[in-house]
């Protein structure tokens, strides 16, 4: 989680991240000058849509102020699309793959349950299988 130091901007960082099944991700606030979130996609997060594997549990962190940090493991293979509660509608989203080496990829969601702007900003599941990991460029 990052933002620049007038808020003008803020995002995830890595913004698309290919994991192993049984792995841990940890989310830390580096932004000195918001608060930030990270919330899965699941009707039971302010009712959105389901853009986690069926079975999963739905993560959210609640407000994390500077400095703070949050954990999820995750056990089911499959596309965890996650977004900032105050800034999602700033494009702070992001999308985690989990996938074992070998297997084949996940299927992407179709696209008409989010906002065009919303959705513009998640990583194509392609790039993330074959990068790792995909990072903002911040000028």
């Amino acid at each position: 989680m990052a933002g620049r130091p007038d808020g003008s901007r803020v995002w995830f960082d890595p913004f698309g991240v290919l994991i192993r099944p049984g792995q841990t991700l940890r989310w830390t606030n580096l932004d000195k000058a918001n608060s930030h979130t990270a919330t899965a996609y699941a009707p039971e997060n302010d009712d959105h849509p389901r853009r986690i594997p069926e079975g999963a549990a739905a993560f959210d962190s609640g407000y994390l102020l500077p400095g703070d940090s949050f954990e999820v493991t995750f056990a089911l293979p499959g596309v965890y699309d996650y977004y900032c509660i105050p800034h999602e509608r700033a494009g702070m989203v992001g999308r985690i793959v989990v996938a074992e080496a070998g297997q084949g990829a996940p299927a992407d969601y179709p696209g008409g349950d989010l906002d065009p702007e919303v959705l513009a900003g998640f990583a194509p599941v392609a790039d993330i299988l074959a990068q790792g990991a995909l990072y903002h460029e911040e000028p």
